[in-house]
């Protein structure tokens, strides 16, 4: 086991049986858990990390807004597979360097359709999909956070 190699996570969603969260969360703890010992992520090593559910947020927002996208356009989809891969190195979440970033460096997004639409057409359903998929803008587009005590 390497903590500080650079492992990368992933989630998917599978669309062809309706989104299938329990799946990408089985497959990023699988990926996780081989690269971590439960203790050094704070638990068991049974339940999903933050850094899973972000990705699993994305590949639904963007599944979703990709489905409403393809009914406004009139796009059929025979199938649709969304999948979510981010790159981190662990020793900055876990504070073994101070040098390293917290968080993911790179997160892709891929595509996978089925379908008989155009070149043309299907640019336009990427394109709207990232247009109004809210994960994707906030992560592209970071907010401003604010941090409060109660």
């Amino acid at each position: 086991m390497q903590v500080g190699a650079e492992k990368g996570i992933a989630a998917q969603v599978l669309t062809d049986a309706g989104v299938n969260l329990e799946q990408a969360r089985a497959e990023t703890l699988r990926l996780l858990g081989s690269d971590m010992p439960a203790a050094a992520k704070g638990g068991s090593g049974a339940a999903a990390c933050s850094g899973d559910m972000l990705l699993e947020a994305l590949v639904a927002c963007a599944g979703v807004t990709l489905n409403a996208v393809a009914t406004a356009l009139g796009i059929a989809l025979r199938d649709a597979t969304v999948r979510a891969e981010g790159e981190l190195d662990f020793r900055g979440t876990l504070g073994l360097s101070k040098e390293v970033p917290v968080g993911f460096k790179t997160i892709r997004l891929q595509f996978d359709l089925d379908t008989d639409a155009s070149e043309e057409q299907l640019a336009t359903l990427l394109k709207l999909t990232e247009r109004y998929c809210v994960v994707y803008q906030t992560l592209a587009r970071p907010p401003q956070v604010e941090v409060t005590r109660a």
